[in-house]
């Protein structure tokens, strides 16, 4: 008997259900040019840093014929954690918890740690919407408790999710006059892809229309039991207007902590992660960090991916000047030479020169993927400019911090199709420049500006150069005028409307453009101006214009059906028309279509 020959096993590759293109083909190990480009052959107009979802991408992989099979990530793996915290040691001492306080827009998050913290911190947001994420410490029974309020709003996903990646404990607010909303699944999404215990709080049971048990059933069907139905979620009704269970809330808090057993070491380089990062005038870029291990002192040195610093101010969020900050607590660093990237890891290094040097050579290494990426991205203007099919909206977008640029900018390309995109050519932290300017004029740019000014001096260059600056301070309503441009891009949407139908029963005149004839409606009215098409038998003979109509000797408006009439016709060419044709007339137009 002949030797069966064994095939070799395909490779297994892993990914989540959502990824993005630059981290496919980086896993598959092929060009991302050739990636995207194969995912325009299939109908995706995707860039580089857009996410496919996981049928995508095993469409894309079939068709590619590489000899690899995708699968899905294994629920363990999807909710681990995406980053890890510094591990304690024997000598590790306890720490305070930190809180991420999620959930859907207008439910009461930013209520809430106003209640706990005796603030009014919400009447001050534009819109009502908490606009980044803001960190805080609050005192109870004698222990501190570091809290994490995170947007609500669609646009800021990114935000929450780096919210979720940075807690210990995720209190997800969920009103029970509303309900379970699309944000308050994404935010447990998020708590569980983190690995985070999740508490939640049943927020204004104070109204009349609060239903608790729609809310508890509601959580039950999203893969959340709460404790008295025989699961471990913990639930705590509160109302941020009355006050109603806030002392339990923080209580319940304080007890997932101790069977935590949340430590930290102390004496150790400190190391944490950036929160937020902006402009300040006259303190240059200023951050506000999360300190996760170690003591950190002022006059350190740290690094920041690409960025760092001699920290030249060290403060709490609420503004007052400290010489330390220990494990779990908000501070805010000036000092830094470059804004950090919003999300990334800092530490304490030996002295400046080392923290110069480390930041240098990630500088150059960013620099070096920022090239391999562009490879992808002229391949697919070479590709889209050789089809001609996409129109593109030319934006700049300037931000108060880091998160908020971040968030405007997946907002924005969120709204990409097959048909129109957004192009962001240039993007920074701060007010809008004359830089900006520059770059908007030579470009033919859109300027945004999100909770940043546009100086009096810009003002006048921006009018000088009839270069659009739009400032905004609530997300929504820079995305819906973002849309509206986007529409104006769109091609117009035909429209055809029969009006009637004309049987040739005599000619009276043909020339080369023009001819009159004249027969019996069969069909509908007909109104001149108006547009027809010639029809003998079966057969399209060409399209013409109706210029006019008689009934006997006198113009008329309109011929119903039944009667009989001359007709003018206007045609681009010449056209052999004779008696038994059948004349269709319409008319065509074009509607304006929206996102």
């Amino acid at each position: 008997m002949a030797e069966q020959s064994i095939k070799p096993q395909k490779t297994i590759i892993e990914i989540e259900d959502m990824i993005t293109v630059g981290t496919l083909a980086e896993k598959l190990s092929i060009p991302v040019g050739r990636l995207i480009a194969e995912l325009m052959k299939n109908g995706v107009m995707a860039t580089v840093n857009e996410r496919i979802d996981f049928d995508t991408a095993q469409i894309i992989v079939s068709e590619l014929g590489l000899d690899l099979v995708l699968e899905k990530a294994t629920a363990s793996q999807a909710v681990a954690p995406t980053r890890h915290k510094p591990s304690a040691s024997g000598d590790a001492e306890t720490r305070p918890p930190v809180v991420a306080v999620m959930g859907h827009v207008d439910h009461g998050k930013t209520s809430l740690l106003d209640a706990i913290r005796g603030a009014e911190v919400v009447k001050n947001e534009a819109g009502g919407i908490t606009q980044h994420i803001s960190a805080y410490q609050v005192e109870h029974s004698k222990r501190m408790i570091t809290f994490l309020d995170t947007p609500g709003h669609e646009a800021f996903a990114a935000i929450r999710e780096h919210g979720a990646q940075l807690t210990d404990i995720v209190v997800i607010v969920v009103a029970a006059d509303d309900g379970i909303k699309p944000q308050t699944l994404e935010a447990i999404r998020f708590a569980r892809k983190a690995g985070v215990k999740i508490l939640v709080a049943i927020n204004k049971v104070d109204k009349p229309e609060a239903d608790i048990n729609r809310v508890k059933q509601q959580l039950s069907d999203n893969g959340l039991l709460i404790e008295e139905w025989g699961g471990d979620t913990v639930i705590v009704p509160v109302s941020a207007k009355t006050k109603e269970g806030i002392e339990q809330l923080l209580d319940m808090i304080l007890l997932i902590a101790d069977v935590e057993d949340l430590k930290a070491d102390i004496n150790m380089p400190a190391s944490g992660l950036i929160i937020e990062a902006h402009l300040e005038q006259g303190r240059g870029p200023v951050a506000q960090a999360l300190v996760e291990a170690g003591c950190l002192q002022l006059g350190d040195s740290i690094v920041s991916g690409a960025s760092y610093a001699k920290i030249r101010n060290l403060e709490t969020t609420n503004g007052e000047p400290i010489s330390a900050a220990t494990p779990s607590m908000p501070v805010v660093i000036s000092g830094f030479k470059t804004l950090p990237e919003f999300g990334e890891e800092f530490r304490v290094v030996k002295n400046e020169k080392t923290a110069r040097t480390e930041a240098g050579l990630k500088a150059i290494d960013n620099r070096a993927s920022a090239a391999r990426m562009n490879i992808g991205s002229n391949e697919l203007i070479r590709l889209i400019n050789r089809d001609n099919t996409l129109k593109e909206l030319n934006v700049i977008i300037k931000a108060d911090v880091q998160g908020s640029l971040t968030s405007v900018i997946d907002s924005l390309k969120a709204l990409d199709t097959d048909e129109v995109s957004v192009r962001v050519v240039g993007s920074g932290i701060g007010p809008v420049s004359e830089n900006d300017l520059h770059l908007a004029h030579s470009s033919n740019a859109l300027v945004y500006g999100f909770n940043v000014n546009l100086p009096s001096s810009g003002r006048q260059q921006a009018s000088r150069d009839k270069v659009s600056v739009r400032l905004y301070s609530v997300i929504y309503e820079l995305i819906d005028d973002a849309k509206q441009e986007l529409s104006k891009l769109l091609s117009p949407q035909i429209v055809e409307t029969e009006l009637g139908r004309l049987i040739v029963k005599g000619i009276f005149k043909i020339a080369r453009t023009e001819i009159i004839c004249g027969g019996e409606v069969t069909k509908g009215k007909l109104t001149a101006p108006a547009l027809g098409r010639i029809f003998r038998d079966d057969t399209q003979l060409a399209e013409v214009k109706v210029t006019g109509l008689k009934r006997g000797p006198s113009e008329a408006k309109e011929i119903l059906e039944g009667e009989l009439c001359g007709m003018s016709l206007e045609t681009a060419k010449r056209l052999n028309l004779q008696e038994g044709d059948r004349v269709e007339v319409f008319t065509r137009e074009a509607l304006e279509r929206q996102l």
